[in-house]
């Protein structure tokens, strides 16, 4: 348990740094962009000066660009991201309400990945060559060559136009209708799982394969065990670490926000509030959006990171 702790510290002090350097990069970055938030947020480019002037001066866009980045950032380390120039409302407050809906997509998609990415990948390894490899290698493809939005549109009108199975877009939170909100989430997480599952299913093979072939396996077999057991017991658990990297990745780019889908499914999360605050020029929420989305990413490898101490016993020592 000390090891696993201070294992944890070592990362946690690596990702400190990174988030503090994103942040910066985020910051010089927004203000780079082409367009003044304040003629923006007026309306128009025949505006009063002193108008637009009092716009700058209370969203703080007057002052230095060192002096509005301490601020950005000591208010993000108290929980303050600023207040979003064109709802007027706290920019943590708006995104806590999309996070928690890109995190049930997010979690969803993730779990459909897993279940049909990883057996797939074992199964297409361990018959490698025959009938069951070449059907999962061509479901592995077809899940990563097809784009989202057009899966996203054919699913709408086959499950929702013709067959009214599901809702065709919008979002119901589970404490007011659960069956409902699951209902709605189920074609935008197939839209999202299949190509991740592809992704997963492909690099799962390929570990599985060089797994296969080591030494303890081959003693594994001589030793008289069962071929599930060799494969599920010695393959497997060396095979997913590869797997882990990929899935953190994937996770943490679920959790920044499925644009094309969460658009499709007029699902209100952090991809749809991107485009829209992006449309509008609304600076304090984008800013908002990336840092946390950049803080989530680097979670999410701290996770994978976790799973690599709990996986691989090497890392005990």
């Amino acid at each position: 348990m000390i090891r696993f702790i201070a294992f944890v510290g070592r990362r946690l002090a690596l990702a400190l740094p990174t988030v503090l350097i994103l942040s910066v990069l985020i910051f010089l970055l927004q203000r780079m962009l082409p367009g003044d938030p304040a003629l923006a947020l007026a309306g128009g480019e025949n505006v009063d000066a002193q108008m637009l002037g009092e716009l700058r001066h209370k969203y703080g866009l007057d002052l230095p660009v060192y002096v509005q980045y301490l601020h950005w950032i000591g208010g993000a380390l108290h929980g303050y991201l600023g207040v979003s120039m064109r709802d007027d409302i706290g920019v943590t407050q708006l995104l806590v309400g999309k996070l928690a809906i890109t995190l049930q997509l997010a979690l969803a998609s993730m779990t459909l990945a897993l279940l049909i990415g990883i057996p797939l990948g074992i199964v297409a390894a361990t018959h490698r060559g025959r009938l069951a490899d070449l059907l999962a290698t061509a479901v592995a493809l077809t899940g990563i060559s097809i784009p989202h939005f057009w899966l996203g549109i054919l699913l709408v009108l086959a499950f929702c136009v013709h067959l009214n199975w599901f809702p065709a877009s919008g979002y119901v939170p589970f404490s007011e209708n659960p069956v409902r909100c699951v209902m709605g989430f189920v074609l935008p997480s197939i839209v999202l799982g299949t190509g991740i599952a592809g992704v997963l299913m492909r690099h799962m093979r390929s570990a599985m394969l060089d797994a296969l072939r080591a030494d303890y396996v081959r003693t594994a077999r001589a030793k008289g065990l069962t071929e599930l057991r060799v494969v599920l017991r010695h393959a497997l658990r060396n095979a997913l670490m590869p797997v882990v990297t990929l899935g953190a990745i994937e996770f943490g780019q679920l959790l920044a926000g499925a644009v094309l889908t969460e658009q499709v499914f007029s699902i209100p999360g952090f991809g749809k509030l991107m485009v829209d605050s992006v449309l509008n020029r609304d600076y304090q929420v984008v800013q908002g959006l990336v840092l946390v989305s950049s803080v989530m990413f680097v979670l999410a490898s701290l996770a994978a990171d976790m799973l690599y101490f709990l996986i691989n016993p090497r890392l005990r020592s």
